[in-house]
Formats: C-alpha cells, structure tokens, sequence
C-alpha cells in the first residue's frame, strides 16, 4: 500500500507548478482560502498550525501576490485573509494537482473501479 501512495506523489509537481518551495502549509492555506476570506486566526485552525507560522506564509502569500489582508468590518482588531486573483489561479492549479486520479487506475477496468470507488466511500464514511 506505501508504494502505492507514494508512487503518486504530488508534492514535487505541486512545488513546480506553484512555485511556493518546499513546506505544504502554502498550498493548504490557499485551498483553505478558496472559499472566502477567513481570519489568521480561523487559518490557523483549519491548517491545524500555530498562529505564529500561519502569519509567516500569509506574509510570504502575500509578498507575492497571491492574498490580501484587509481589516475585519465586525471587529478591527481582526485581519481577514483573502485571495487574489493570482491566489485563486494558483488555488484552482493545485486543486487541478491533487484531484487528478492516479495514473495506475488506467490500468483499472471498469468493474474494478467501481469496486475501489465503493471501498473507497467506505473509508470516508463517519
């Protein structure tokens, strides 16, 4: 199973194609930021990492372009987070990156995919 996911591993096309070096918290900050602007605080949260390091990439987003910091209306003591245009683009690629499937399910056929999809949503279940 280890060969198996490691065989896919996106991490290298995702630092090619982004450009954002080698820690993978840009790309979850990013993707977290996908939906609309959240705090440091609530980016934090969802990246499951610390306050302090949160801020150094969106300090780093945002020395390239790729989000925007502007003051919470509710409550200015709070810096809401958002992405660019540039961010959204680059949100969009590595969501591209990491949903292509596998290139080893071409080698699949039809009923065994839809064997690996049911053990798959399984897996998922709560």
């Amino acid at each position: 199973m280890q060969n198996l996911v490691l065989a896919e591993d996106r991490n290298q096309e995702l630092r090619d194609a982004l450009g954002l070096g080698r820690g993978s918290g840009r790309v979850k900050l990013l993707l977290s930021l996908a939906t609309g602007a959240l705090s440091l605080g609530e980016l934090a949260d969802i990246t499951r990492a610390d306050a302090p390091y949160v801020t150094l990439i969106v300090n780093e987003l945002e020395a390239r372009g790729l989000v925007s910091r502007t003051p919470d209306a509710g409550d200015r003591r709070r810096k809401l987070v958002s992405l660019t245009r540039a961010g959204q683009d680059a949100a969009d690629a590595a969501r591209e990156i990491i949903s292509r499937p596998p290139t080893f399910f071409e080698k699949l056929s039809r009923q065994e995919l839809e064997q690996l999809s049911v053990v798959l949503r399984g897996l998922d279940a709560p």
